[in-house]
């Protein structure tokens, strides 16, 4: 498991691309044959991607998280982004077709990954208390439409896990699928003061790429993303990006609270 300490944004002016990218850019979350973690010191969350081949992959804690197994401390949602494949936790099956999202709660001993070209994306905050692991299939979250053509951000976004959703203790997270032709992801941009946000992107076309503004309003830095990347926000920094064609994402959160609405915009006459 990698680890990426917390960053304070007066260090943004001073980051060349190579060292943006080694603070907030995830680039392999997806290994076959493995389980591939990162832990960041921004809420204590760790992400990562299973990518089982020839056979189960288990979930075991690395020795970062002092734990005697991965969820004794910790909750975790998880979006199967590849082929169907299969979760099974404490013995209990639960089959994951694309799309479908699995919330598994603080307390479950055994976590096992299964299925060739399966691609699980894990998120994980720490939990105060235990909620039931609980299925939602492709779609089958709040869904909502936003955007317009007009401005190239037409999208749907499900919602999963969240406070009118599946019960979580931090975790909030979902799914997001641009409409052809709609680039953007989110405009204006705004931030979480009380919420680190991580991104997933996955269906970019293999020659296409995404920019994702990060950094405070006054002080913008991007990252290029490429297909099955992942980028950490800080709830100092803003997470807004456009690609060249495109995309959907997964974004997950975890902080203060979970309420959906709590952002501070900022116009786009007000970045620099």
């Amino acid at each position: 498991m990698q680890q990426r300490y917390a960053t304070h944004p007066d260090q943004i002016p001073a980051m060349d691309t190579t060292t943006l990218r080694g603070h907030y850019l995830v680039p392999d979350v997806f290994t076959p044959g493995q389980i591939t973690l990162t832990y960041t010191h921004h809420d204590r969350i760790v992400l990562g991607g299973a990518a089982p081949t020839t056979g189960p992959l288990t979930l075991t804690p690395p020795p970062q998280l002092r734990a005697e197994y991965f969820l004794e401390f910790r909750e975790i949602g998880i979006v199967n982004v590849g082929a169907p494949g299969s979760v099974t936790v404490d013995g209990d099956r639960h089959d994951l077709d694309r799309g479908a999202c699995l919330y598994v709660g603080r307390g479950c001993r055994d976590v096992v990954f299964d299925g060739d070209g399966a691609q699980f994306y894990l998120f994980s905050a720490p939990a105060h208390t235990a909620y039931p692991t609980v299925l939602v299939p492709p779609g089958q979250g709040n869904r909502l439409e936003l955007g317009d053509q007009s401005t190239s951000n037409r999208r749907t976004l499900t919602q999963y896990i969240h406070a009118g959703g599946v019960q979580s203790c931090q975790v909030v997270l979902g799914v997001t699928e641009l409409h052809p032709g709609s680039m953007w992801n989110t405009m204006p941009a705004h931030t979480h003061d009380r919420r680190t946000e991580c991104y997933l992107y996955f269906d970019v076309p293999d020659d296409a790429r995404v920019i994702h503004l990060l950094g405070e309003p006054a002080q913008t830095r991007h990252l290029v993303v490429a297909d099955r990347q992942a980028v950490i926000s800080p709830s100092w920094s803003i997470h807004s990006g456009v690609g060249t064609a495109a995309y959907s994402f997964v974004w997950a959160m975890a902080g203060e609270n979970q309420e959906f609405t709590d952002m501070d915009p900022v116009t786009a006459a007000d970045l620099r």
